[in-house]
């Protein structure tokens, strides 16, 4: 028996084994022998920090946490003496929800003077795995995968059980507290179950139809992919709430959507897979921007909805009078949603095996301001969280041609490179470059390493987080939306920008201007509708 709750130094300790092997068996080992050593009550919060996390994907606290204020805790606290006692595993996560906590007024000193707290009480061991934790970056080899083996093992239970119960919880941690106290039984009948949201199934992006058809089969149901937020609605009679892709509780932001799915969803129990857009004009989708004004919104929601009205397509059905359906083919899922819900709430959808069709569906749904298509195997179960090739995603995106001015140190396993590029067009009128977005996606390790050389060499001024270079380096960059943004001096921001390759072959003064990202702003709008209040 436990007598003394957990050091932190002891999770420290089994963090820096697990970074001294490269043997999977033996990290399961290493952390289903320190579950056992812990009180009930700890093991959530560990397994958690073991993988990086703080809180379960059903939580939506987020620290909120800059490198910028971790750099400052450290510079400040080599004034200081430590404060030299030693925390517990729940006392520093204690700390975690209380700097996750701080809101409004005064919070950014708040979570500064927590971190500061914090800190001071930490070894230089203990301080460096606490800032891994914080950025999700552990570097020791255990994914969520190999964290599901170890309870598996803890418990002694199938790793196929704790994958499931993790499915249907979104809670490693409580999964294996679970496993651990209850039994392997109990862990074994967790199940789908009403207002407990499940992470979304997901899809891989598909090159080419040809690619779609040989992975499915020669046939596939295509449906229009919507530049929206995915939602998960749960109902039981009159009760019914809405969940976001990342399972916040969202249902007072869409009161409309709650009537809607009250009248025209005709079972008394069930949970619906969607995808909620603004529209404008005959219906045509409005820009991602205006939805999340929306999903941010809790009070004058009568004014919003008249401002950024909504709609909702319903895709998929994953539980009906008490039957999950999970297990059961995509296609057999498909027939009892349409037999369940007005056909108006449906997406378009075709089933076929000719790839000329799939083109002209596909122009179709782009022709209609929506972002391409979703391939879909008729013989795939559902697979929360999972991404696969059991469903695909087909979405041209533009691409761009922009010079990087300048970068920011990359920290957790970026730690050492310039990798974080600021993304820049150039205004024909007054020569100069103006930021349109950054990003850090699409780049190897070698490439990482590469790019960080020229940039060095190219610097001409430096503060402690980025490096200002000269307009030199161009690169490709694909983007599914531009936007309006206050906060570049372009007014626009790229949604989803990464890079494709490094232009080599092209000058600065060859790259994309500013009146062609202006350009390609507007011809948005050709497809998709514009806001009636405009931007804000």
């Amino acid at each position: 028996m436990v007598l003394n709750n957990t050091a932190f130094r002891d999770l420290v300790s089994l963090c820096e084994k697990l970074e001294a092997t490269t043997k999977k068996l033996e990290k399961t080992r290493l952390i289903s022998d320190f579950l056992h050593s812990l009180k009930e009550e700890e093991i959530p919060p560990a397994v958690l920090l073991i993988v990086g996390h703080i809180f379960p994907d059903t939580d939506p606290r987020t620290l909120e946490v800059s490198w910028r204020t971790i750099q400052r805790v450290k510079r400040d606290l080599k004034k200081k003496p430590s404060l030299g006692k030693s925390l517990t595993i729940l006392e520093v996560h204690n700390y975690f929800a209380e700097i996750a906590a701080a809101s409004g007024r005064g919070s950014r000193q708040k979570k500064y003077t927590l971190l500061t707290n914090l800190f001071a009480r930490l070894s230089p061991a203990e301080e460096r795995y606490a800032i891994k934790i914080i950025f999700g970056e552990m570097q020791h080899g255990v994914s969520e995968g190999v964290m599901m083996q170890a309870i598996a093992q803890a418990v002694g239970t199938s790793l196929v059980s704790v994958r499931r119960a993790c499915m249907f919880t979104g809670n490693l941690g409580e999964v294996a507290r679970v496993g651990m106290v209850t039994g392997k039984e109990k862990l074994e009948r967790i199940n789908l179950q009403l207002f407990q949201p499940i992470q979304p199934m997901l899809a891989e992006l598909a090159e080419d139809f040809t690619q779609v058809f040989t992975e499915h089969g020669g046939k596939s149901a295509l449906e229009y992919k919507f530049d929206g937020a995915r939602v998960q609605i749960h109902k039981q009679g009159e009760k019914i709430k809405i969940y976001s892709r990342h399972l916040s509780d969202v249902t007072d932001s869409l009161p409309e959507i709650v009537e809607l799915i009250r009248k025209e969803v005709k079972v008394h129990t069930a949970i619906l897979d969607g995808e909620v857009i603004a529209v404008g004009d005959k219906d045509r989708p409005l820009p991602f921007q205006e939805l999340m004004r929306r999903f941010r919104r809790v009070h004058n929601i009568t004014k919003m909805m008249q401002e950024v009205p909504v709609k909702l397509y319903l895709f998929d059905l994953i539980y009906v009078e008490g039957n999950p359906l999970i297990d059961i083919p995509y296609q057999k899922r498909w027939e009892y949603l349409s037999q369940i819900c007005n056909r108006y709430l449906l997406t378009n959808r075709i089933v076929t095996d000719n790839q000329e069709e799939a083109e002209r569906f596909l122009k179709g749904a782009m022709k209609l301001g929506h972002e391409g298509l979703m391939a879909k195997s008729l013989e795939s179960t559902y697979t929360p969280g999972a991404r696969g090739k059991k469903w695909f995603k087909i979405k041209p995106a533009e691409h761009l041609d922009l010079v990087i001015v300048a970068a920011d140190w990359g920290y957790g396993r970026r730690t050492g490179w310039l990798s974080n590029y600021h993304l820049a067009a150039r205004d024909e009128k007054s020569g100069e470059f103006l930021v349109v977005g950054k990003t850090f996606k699409g780049m190897s390790d070698q490439e990482f390493t590469e790019i960080t050389q020229k940039l060095q060499r190219l610097k001409i001024s430096e503060d402690e987080y980025t490096v200002y270079v000269k307009p030199e380096i161009v690169v490709e960059i694909a983007y599914n939306e531009i936007q309006r943004s206050l906060h570049y001096r372009s007014g626009f921001a790229l949604r989803f920008a990464r890079v494709m390759r490094i232009r080599d072959d092209k000058s600065p003064q060859q790259a994309d201007t500013i009146e062609r990202v202006r350009k390609l702003y507007e011809k948005q709008f050709k497809r998709k509708a514009k806001t009636k209040v405009g931007f804000k």
